[in-house]
């Protein structure tokens, strides 16, 4: 829904609500005018349902409006003396119309003194759990989401199994585009296939301010832009729609920001001409070929275990010599295996035959020879032609929704001639450190601002899927941070002692109570 549209749609609530409430208004001693203007009609229905003001905000928020309506309901129904369990239950069912039947068919009483205090422990405890999913809901969609690592794409800074907290805030949260959709939950229901939200009605983009931009080489949490395509490397197969913010959550580094000039020489990522300059924790892995004679094969299994290698490995007959290939090795770890006696040959392996499965699939470029490309920015204008078009008809007809034609050599978009190109918003470039194992920007091309989530600060918990016992948890990543200078060093420690802190103050506090009374 267009902007212009959502104003519509809330001038018609307004009238909704306006209709359905105004001889309730007047029977709690207001004006019936109060009914009718747009955000002062909740506050004034606040005041007469006997909660606090700022609950207004919540009514505007999405998603959590979804939970705070219903509440509404129930609180106006039993503020005029409706508190059976079947007025709840019409006040719920008919999404809050019985309140139209109460308005026109009943004689109104207002109760200017009802207790807000439950009168049941059954009462009390749904209550308490409505509360705790709003500020649950709340904490989540605008300033700190928990997210797991499923794959090896930032292997070394980021592991399979790590738990992370995502910080909404760092980019700026992103308002829910999705309006109807279950709290907490992301494309679907826990253990169904259902979807968890409804595609309809859309918001249009809306994002709060941020306390800083996307720099390279931040790791960045993101809606992966072409979760739609029913068939990745077939670009002629039809799409299925799926709301930006309920496509799948990925992670990658950011490697190209808007404005950017890209290109890929060898595996090594270079900007504007000079070669991209990682942090400290970023590890950088390639595919090795590693030969060796067989004397050596018994030292294979302690460097495997001291650089952390857990990658498959073959072998295989290579000219009467043993060969070893490992897709994700470290520069520092490739070094370790020259440096190893019997070591006969540590080749990088390098891709230099053209690939039509990497972006924008003309088969010029490939996974480790790329570019150079441009990565759009808000407000600039490009040239557009059939050979520029492949870079940017996803941008086009996708990102910005518009009517993309081409008629012989001419482009039309919205059914006007297209010589250039003017973009909407930020676009950016994404890659996995693991660079012969990551799907990412490579392979489906620009990120548009609007899919951005947020950023990892924290490793809260930290999971070995090979591990057993005690050691299945990474105890050296808990409570880590993400991002910073030098390696990264864990606060488990800290967090225990105020943990200890805290119980031993509580303890004393309570016990300082009781001795006073």
């Amino acid at each position: 829904m267009s902007v212009y549209q959502w104003f519509i749609f809330f001038l018609l609530i307004q009238i909704v609500h306006f209709l359905g409430t105004w001889k309730l208004y007047e029977s709690a001693g207001r004006k019936k005018w109060e009914a009718a203007i747009p955000v002062y009609n909740a506050i004034v229905l606040m005041k007469i349902i006997k909660r606090p003001t700022w609950w207004t905000i919540l009514l505007f928020l999405p998603i959590i409006n979804l939970i705070m309506f219903p509440v509404v309901w129930i609180e106006t129904l039993r503020s005029f003396g409706k508190r059976s369990t079947l007025d709840t239950f019409l006040g719920i069912f008919t999404l809050g119309f019985y309140i139209y039947y109460v308005n026109y068919t009943q004689k109104l009483e207002y109760v200017s003194d009802r207790s807000l205090v439950p009168k049941s422990k059954t009462a009390d405890t749904i209550s308490s759990l409505l509360f705790a999913v709003i500020v649950a809901t709340l904490v989540h969609t605008y300033l700190i989401q928990p997210y797991t690592i499923p794959t090896s794409s930032l292997e070394k800074s980021l592991l399979v199994g790590d738990f992370l907290f995502v910080s909404k805030m760092n980019y700026g949260a992103r308002v829910p585009m999705t309006t109807i959709a279950l709290p907490m939950v992301h494309d679907s229901i826990p253990l169904t296939k259902l979807k968890s939200y409804l595609s309809y009605p859309q918001l249009p983009y809306m994002r709060l301010p941020g306390i800083q931009n996307i720099n390279r080489t931040d790791i960045v949490v993101f809606n992966w832009p072409v979760d739609t395509v029913y068939r990745f490397f077939d670009t002629s197969k039809r799409r299925a729609y799926k709301p930006v913010d309920k496509k799948s959550n990925y992670v990658k580094r950011c490697v190209g920001i808007p404005g950017d000039s890209l290109a890929i020489k060898d595996g090594v990522v270079y900007i504007d001409g000079k070669i991209l300059q990682l942090p400290e924790r970023a590890k950088p892995q390639f595919s090795y070929k590693i030969a060796f004679d067989g004397k050596t094969a018994v030292n294979l299994e302690y460097l495997f275990k001291d650089l952390d290698i857990t990658d498959p490995a073959f072998f295989t007959n290579d000219v009467k010599r043993d060969t070893l290939f490992l897709s994700a090795l470290t520069e520092v770890g490739a070094q370790r295996f020259k440096d190893t006696p019997g070591i006969t040959a540590v080749i990088r392996q390098v891709s230099t035959a053209p690939d039509n499965g990497v972006f924008p699939h003309i088969n010029k470029w490939n996974k480790d020879n790329y570019g150079p490309i441009y990565i759009p920015q808000q407000g600039k204008t490009v040239a557009l032609n059939l050979e520029t078009l492949p870079f940017y008809k996803a941008i086009i007809t996708d990102y910005e929704n518009n009517e993309l034609k081409v008629e012989g050599s001419e482009i039309k978009i919205n059914g006007k001639l297209a010589t250039t190109y003017t973009f909407n918003q930020n676009y950016y470039w994404m890659m996995g450190d693991n660079r012969h194992n990551s799907e990412d920007s490579r392979y489906w091309g620009f990120v548009p601002q609007n899919h951005i989530v947020g950023k990892p600060i924290f490793i809260w918990l930290s999971i070995d899927p090979n591990g057993k016992g005690i050691n299945k948890i990474r105890w050296d990543r808990v409570f880590t941070t993400v991002s910073g200078e030098g390696q990264p060093q864990s606060y488990f420690k800290l967090f225990l002692l105020g943990l200890v802190v805290f119980f031993v103050g509580e303890y004393f506090w309570k016990k300082r109570k009781q001795t006073k009374v």
